[in-house]
């Protein structure tokens, strides 16, 4: 008898946390399950904003998917999907056709821009390994040429257009980052600009109380970063950005960070979308499609308030388990388990040594709190690659971080 067929579209959490889950929880050789990513490793998103500054090093945001699964359980396909064919069970690869009985869209999300003029042309995004070191080093570059070009004060404005997790967490790094740089370059810290424009009053998301984005705001100044906020930006060009009110703000770096949306590929495949990103139903499957589950970014998952709950690591992780389990359940003849979303809090870094966030509802800050942004990463690599990926982490972190006390930056 023939096995079903399972394809997993991404290694992003979703993705990842589904392969997992169903390697973990199979019965023997019960499923044939393929997951398709085009890189050979997994890369922890909510890390990104570290090595994006250069405080960090960009393989500490990564795992070897070959550490992860086990290839007797799970065949891992390095290629990049071209169309899904939901009509015909087909997903076509760049080198290639997989059927299946049972897909898993995981891919991830794309930058939204809103349609401001130029954005996509002069603003980098903090989205991957490669966005990440390319920011890193244009940084140091902006820095070596303002020593070149000393009356181009621009060339060490940095603005980061959109605040939220990402843009305060790259922010509070990027500062932690100036002094150094400054020492690196020969260059005097008063000439250096970071300015977080958000649309918002808040640059923190909602849900946070007001005492708390006070506080980070108040640790952002400390360290020289300039807020505006309730603040729209009309238009990016190669000389700055043009705000709402038409004043320009010359920056010789642009990092937007104000929006993602899901897929494309899941709009050109004819799911119903929004932004890019498809309603589930309560057990995850698309509704055009009950063979399809869709996770993280690409889909839309309501609470029971009637709102969309925000596309975070910590809900995309819960969906990948839960749709493991459904797969499972609907391979044996068993009734699937509506997905309930278990909220356990969310941190926000503010840079070294510094973080907000809540608990359920406790309220955390200062270095507690950044005590705890570190135990929910550690134990998000022990969930998915247990003892052996941890230890190899905290290993890896302290060679780099001696390394880094010896070598100049």
């Amino acid at each position: 008898m023939e096995r079903p067929k399972v394809v997993i579209l991404g290694a992003g959490y979703g993705g990842l946390v589904t392969a997992i889950r169903l390697q973990k929880k199979m019965r023997g050789r019960e499923l044939d399950v393929t997951l398709v990513n085009k890189h050979d490793y997994h890369y922890i998103t909510t890390h990104l904003h570290m090595p994006a500054a250069g405080t960090d090093h960009h393989d500490h945001a990564r795992v070897a998917i070959a550490d992860l699964i086990d290839p007797r359980k799970i065949h891992f396909r390095k290629s990049t999907v071209l169309d899904i064919r939901p009509e015909h069970k087909e997903v076509v690869l760049e080198d290639g056709i997989l059927s299946y009985d049972y897909l898993v869209v995981g891919l991830g999300s794309e930058t939204e821009t809103f349609g401001i003029p130029g954005m996509r042309e002069y603003a980098m995004s903090i989205k991957s390994i490669n966005s990440v070191r390319f920011i890193r080093q244009h940084i140091e570059y902006m820095f070596a040429k303002s020593k070149v070009y000393p009356k181009r004060k621009d060339y060490l404005t940095f603005v980061v257009g959109g605040a939220g997790f990402t843009g305060t967490e790259f922010v509070g790094e990027l500062a932690d980052r100036v002094p150094v740089l400054c020492r690196t370059y020969d260059v005097d810290p008063a000439d250096v600009r970071i300015i977080n424009i958000e649309a918002s009053p808040s640059p923190l998301p909602p849900g946070l109380p007001v005492d708390l984005v006070e506080y980070g705001m108040e640790v952002m100044r400390r360290k020289g970063v300039q807020y505006r906020l309730s603040t729209v930006i009309k238009a990016c060009t190669e000389e700055g950005v043009v705000l709402g009110s038409g004043e320009l703000i010359r920056a010789g770096t642009i990092i937007w960070s104000g929006g993602v949306r899901g897929n494309a590929l899941l709009q050109e495949a004819g799911f119903e979308v929004q932004r890019g990103r498809v309603k589930v139903d309560s057990c995850l499957r698309s509704y055009q499609y009950p063979n399809v589950w869709v996770t993280g970014d690409c889909a839309i998952v309501m609470s029971p308030e009637g709102t969309p709950y925000p596309a975070t690591a910590q809900i995309a992780v819960q969906m990948g388990t839960n749709a493991a389990r459904n797969i499972l359940q609907t391979v044996r003849g068993k009734e699937l388990r509506p997905f309930v979303y278990d909220y356990k809090g969310t941190v926000a870094s503010l840079g070294r040594g510094e973080a907000v966030g809540l608990l359920k509802v406790r309220k955390v800050k200062g270095r507690f709190a950044a005590f705890l942004k570190k135990c929910i990463d550690t134990r998000y690599l022990f969930l998915i690659g247990g003892l052996p990926l941890v230890w190899k982490k905290v290993i890896f972190k302290q060679k780099y971080m001696a390394r880094s006390r010896h070598v100049p930056n």
